[in-house]
């Protein structure tokens, strides 16, 4: 068939958009080139293959033959509509991800499935090894002895608890980008449901906020009745409720993990509330890692009365139960695309409340504060502002992903050293998340950046 009239220089960008969304419709069905792909939105497709489908659905013919070469030809083309063209990753043969997704590529290469080896233990340093109590120390050891066994020396704690200070509303708002209605909102949600998530864009304070309540309610930045955790994908319900860990002895034993110590250290204390703080809870897989609490973490569910057997307590053990002094405050970072919604049963459990950047009067009042001259607060103010327009405007972006403004709460201690303390910030930490962010349209990116810092 000949090849039509249209000249592949005056494709569009929609033109191609349109051919990878058909691609993701009708699945995984030819393998990634062999020297180049193109990125759009974390996933990577041969380019030649993209241009040769935006060329018939641009020519309404489903035979027309895409006229120019692979390689640096076609590449061309699609880089002058802003693609990103990159060399190939290294991919596994006759995997079923080959046109899919970029991280489950990498995640595959990672898999092992070899056989574990025994091997006899190194000496470490920090680790004293103990001699068998039936041998002198000087009689070498045969080929059949057991392995020694090993002492872990742990190091001496070298901190403690800060003495409380007293800690009131007015102290909350000097220092927090929340308005008092707000923060009495928040309050009253913490206090109603006894569970709280803070979510929000990346550096918008959620941590920061989540402690400050705590020491709202406790009246005194009481350390000791705050517990801070951090999810992530490794940590188990073994790790945050009970299960069967390695102790120093090289034995495993059951062991409670963080919430069942916290909640009873907590029923010892009943007349005061006790916080426990989860940093970035969607991160683990909070369903697993929650095990009973998705039934004890209701506000009418708490006390001995709702007690449970836990799944690895032995028979005869006392029940679990979470006190009614207890209070969960999690965090929950919105932007990150690899991190899985809450189920609606979980979600039900707690109350909400969403945090923005604040780059108003708030923040310019605290670099006023630590000597940031106007010319250097109104800069940033105003062209993050509008770059969290942009952000907010774009389709494949949206609110989740604006710029937090805690990368701009610690100015130098010297004012004349604030405009370049402005610009190393504008180009190490937000430049690299603008490329980021525009990954497939390098031109967008670009033109942000030189808004930015001009």
């Amino acid at each position: 068939m000949p090849t039509p009239d249209l000249d592949p220089t005056h494709l569009t960008r929609d033109q191609v958009i349109r051919a990878l969304q058909q691609m993701d419709l009708d699945g995984p069905r030819m393998p990634l080139s062999t020297v180049y792909d193109l990125v759009f939105m974390g996933k990577r497709y041969a380019p030649r293959a993209v241009a040769q489908l935006a060329f018939r659905l641009a020519t309404e013919q489903p035979e027309a033959t895409w006229p120019l070469p692979a390689g640096a030809p076609t590449n061309r083309v699609l880089e002058q509509l802003d693609f990103t063209i990159a060399t190939k990753r290294p991919t596994l043969e006759n995997s079923p991800l080959l046109d899919g997704d970029v991280a489950a590529q990498e995640q595959m290469q990672e898999l092992y499935t070899g056989a574990t080896r025994e091997t006899p233990p190194a000496k470490v340093k920090g680790i004293k090894q103990v001699a068998p109590t039936e041998k002198s120390p000087a009689e070498p050891a045969s080929a059949s002895d057991p392995l020694p066994a090993f002492e872990v020396q742990e190091p001496a704690a070298s901190y403690q608890h800060s003495t409380p200070e007293p800690y009131d509303q007015a102290m909350a708002l000097a220092e927090l980008f929340i308005s008092a209605e707000k923060l009495a909102a928040t309050l009253a949600a913490l206090r109603r449901r006894r569970n709280l998530i803070l979510q929000g864009p990346p550096g918008t304070g959620k941590t920061y906020l989540a402690r400050r309540l705590a020491w709202l309610e406790l009246g005194a930045t009481d350390a000791a009745r705050v517990e801070l955790v951090q999810f992530h994908p490794s940590y188990s319900y073994e790790d945050f409720v009970q299960g069967f860990r390695p102790d120093g002895a090289g034995t495993f034993r059951l062991q409670n993990g963080i919430l069942v110590d916290f909640c009873q250290r907590a029923a010892q204390d009943p007349e005061r509330p006790y916080f426990l703080l989860i940093d970035e809870l969607n991160r683990g897989n909070v369903a697993r890692i929650f095990g009973e609490l998705l039934l004890l973490l209701e506000a009418d569910k708490r006390g001995p009365a709702h007690a449970v057997r836990l799944p690895y307590a032995p028979a005869g053990s006392p029940p679990f139960f979470v006190p009614a002094n207890v209070f969960l405050i999690g965090t929950m970072n919105l932007a990150d695309r690899s991190l899985a919604p809450l189920d609606y049963a979980l979600r039900r459990r707690f109350a909400f409340v969403s945090l923005e950047p604040e780059f108003g009067a708030p923040l310019r009042e605290l670099l006023a504060a630590q000597g940031v001259p106007a010319a250097v607060s109104h800069r940033l103010t105003t062209r993050l502002a509008a770059l969290n327009q942009v952000i907010t405007d774009d389709p494949d972006l949206g609110p989740d992903f604006c710029i937090g403004h805690s990368y701009f709460c610690q100015p130098p201690a010297e004012p004349a050293a604030a405009a370049e303390w402005l610009q190393l910030i504008l180009e190490q930490e937000i430049e690299p998340l603008l490329d980021d962010y525009w990954l497939d349209q390098p031109a967008k990116a670009t033109q942000q950046k030189k808004k930015l810092l001009a």
